[in-house]
């Protein structure tokens, strides 16, 4: 197949690795058990992807991410490379189909979402298959130390008992020391013992990213800064809000300010977001005003700004987050908006994040009574949920009943899913021979409805599960096309259509218990407790921090201790004497005129908020300037 590097310059056009990367491909081609950690836009796919080419067998990619699932697949057949993906929601002849791919060795990378590991359909064509190894993404994922544990994770493990000479690659760009030597553990195979407990291979890239700068703004009036800043900055933006509604309410206020913006949120029609989506990746829209359900995935290296608007509750979170501008190299500004009152906001995540135990042992009852299950009845009982729904009718906020859930989830006595990839489902209303008599029908809606004939057999007698991108790429429509179609074919009652939905759901995993039996362990409950404390006091003290380098108490988290000053951030900047001394000079000189001036035009000045704010106090205290009603003005 070629050297490392051929592969590298014949598939991907580059001439050389760089960082770590060689070095992972060599450990891994080796059949050795490694670790990679590499920043975000530090290149991981190449890291797998390469040496897999270079190999006999399928890679097996296991991510939770379904859009970068979705997009990896998608670019490695513009290659030329043969790739699939299985991910909930699709259906058991499309999971097989890919499979047996998989053993037929038609397939060179196959990602799966960890849900789908355990599976006896998985298992069994697993044993069939020929695997040159197990990469797994977003690797932080099996630690119950870290900020997003997710117990599917631990299914991993069972892959390898099946496949025991098969090499491990995990990959990971948020991982504390703790975090790494647990991954390592819980991959290792069980024949480890405790003096060896793991032969993994770690090669670490500093976090380190020297192109951003990490800024904290300290403000009272958050909307007005975050207006400033963006209209005096230039290029694609995010800005990470914590509440859905906040999401709307300040792209509707940007763009009423003149500002080019939309709205990012799990809650919105699927198409719609991935119109959203494709609008601001090809810059139709500048600014994307979203949740965290914004980004994990999204491929798009220029990102110049991203703008915390409200704080995240750890510093994972917002590393990954802030990680997401910069990633082509070029200077790129991450941005918290901070004041006092989010002190008593991370504070209270606690108290929402693992509310008391009478009150999750309420819930799992109150969940009974909406399901309308017996005790002693309910296993393996699947249903969706409507969590609007259910606090209405029992009294509950919804971020409490989220958190109530996912720690019943953790405890393992339900399956709790927040946002299942639930695929377009579609059936025919008309006989066979109907379709042909139609004579009202537009020439998409008849490509639509051959495309649809020719790719999936059985859908006059029931539902079928759609991929409505490989019909829209069959029918050569645009995706927000292809879903107009659809509507107006169900609208003429040609077919039924259930467009792809994320509908939560939840799934009883042992029958239903009286709820004062509900036993909730330390490694459930108590331990995570002191875990997100933990994480909670971290983000406040890089809040309030002021006499530390942003980038140098960042990397400090993440173990990293022989670092230097970024000369560039907030912190560095108020620590140097001689922009102190340029910011009071600037000042004095902007009011030498005579007239009085608005506060708010010391903003224009090239300095940070901070300085300025500082300097402006002591102008004040020293009485060389006078202000009055927001006015300044010289004796």
């Amino acid at each position: 197949m070629g050297t490392y590097q051929e592969i590298l310059k014949k598939y991907w056009g580059y001439d050389d690795f760089r960082g770590i990367q060689r070095d992972i491909i060599e450990s891994i081609g080796l059949g050795c058990d490694t670790l990679g950690l590499m920043p975000t836009g530090g290149g991981k796919s190449i890291t797998f992807q390469v040496p897999a080419m270079a190999l006999e067998g399928v890679c097996i990619v296991i991510t939770p991410l379904i859009a970068l699932m979705k997009d990896q697949v998608h670019h490695l057949r513009q290659l030329g490379i043969l790739a699939a993906a299985i991910h909930s929601g699709m259906e058991r002849e499309a999971i097989l189909r890919v499979l047996d791919n998989c053993v037929l060795g038609n397939t060179k990378f196959l990602y799966v979402s960890p849900e789908r590991l355990s599976t006896d359909i998985f298992i069994t064509k697993l044993r069939h298959m020929r695997v040159c190894f197990i990469t797994v993404d977003e690797a932080h994922c099996i630690s119950q130390w870290g900020y997003d544990f997710r117990p599917s994770y631990l299914e991993i493990a069972t892959i390898r008992t099946l496949l025991p000479n098969i090499p491990v690659l995990a990959l990971t760009a948020t991982a504390t020391p703790q975090v790494i030597d647990d991954i390592c553990e819980k991959l290792s195979l069980p024949t480890s013992t405790t003096q060896h407990p793991t032969s993994f291979r770690v090669f670490r890239m500093s976090f380190e990213r020297k192109n951003l700068t990490y800024l904290v703004r300290n403000v009272g009036d958050k909307v007005h800064e975050m207006v400033h800043i963006l209209s005096h900055t230039q290029g694609s933006t995010i800005v990470y809000v914590r509440s859905r509604k906040r999401s709307k309410e300040l792209s509707e206020y940007l763009n009423e300010a003149g500002l080019h913006a939309t709205f990012y949120h799990a809650g919105i029609e699927q198409t719609e977001k991935d119109q959203r989506q494709r609008d601001w990746q090809h810059d139709r829209i500048r600014i994307m005003v979203a949740t965290n359900a914004f980004g994990m995935g999204i491929d798009k290296p220029d990102v110049r700004l991203v703008i915390h608007y409200d704080c995240p509750d750890s510093i994972e979170a917002y590393f990954q987050e802030a990680g997401r501008a910069g990633r082509d190299g070029q200077q790129a500004y991450a941005v918290m908006l901070y004041n006092n009152s989010d002190n008593a906001k991370l504070a209270k995540r606690i108290d929402d994040t693992f509310p008391p135990r009478d009150y999750i042992r309420q819930v799992y009852e109150h969940l009974a009574y909406y399901y309308q299950i017996a005790t002693g009845d309910g296993y393996g009982v699947c249903r969706e949920f409507n969590i609007d729904e259910f606090c209405q009718r029992f009294h509950h906020f919804p971020i409490r009943v989220n958190s109530a859930l996912q720690i019943l989830t953790r405890a393992g006595y339900i399956d709790y899913e927040e946002s299942p990839d639930q695929q377009t489902r579609i059936r025919f209303l008309l006989e066979r021979h109907e379709l042909y008599r139609l004579n009202d029908s537009t020439p998409d809606e008849e490509r639509v409805i051959i495309a649809l004939l020719r790719n999936y057999g059985g859908l006059f007698a029931d539902f079928g599960y759609v991929d409505e991108a490989y019909i829209a790429q069959q029918t050569a429509l645009q995706p927000v096309v292809l879903h107009e179609v659809l509507k107006a074919l169900a609208h003429k009652h040609i077919i039924e259509y259930i467009p792809r939905q994320h509908v939560p759901t939840i799934r009883y995993m042992q029958r239903r218990e009286d709820s004062e039996h509900i036993q909730l362990l330390p490694a459930v409950y108590e331990q995570r407790l002191q875990q997100y404390r933990q994480r909670i006091h971290a983000m406040l003290e890089y809040l309030q921090c002021q006499d530390k380098c942003r980038s140098r108490q960042l990397l400090a988290y993440f173990g990293e201790t022989h670092t230097k000053d970024c000369g560039q951030c907030d912190v560095c900047r108020n620590n140097t004497p001689d922009d102190k001394e340029q910011a009071r000079q600037a000042i004095i000189k902007m009011v030498e005129d005579g007239q009085r001036h608005h506060v708010t035009e010391l903003h224009k000045l090239p300095f940070s908020t901070e300085t300025i704010d500082y300097m402006l106090a002591k102008l004040i205290q020293n009485e060389d300037l006078l202000q009055e009603d927001g006015y300044l003005f010289r004796r």
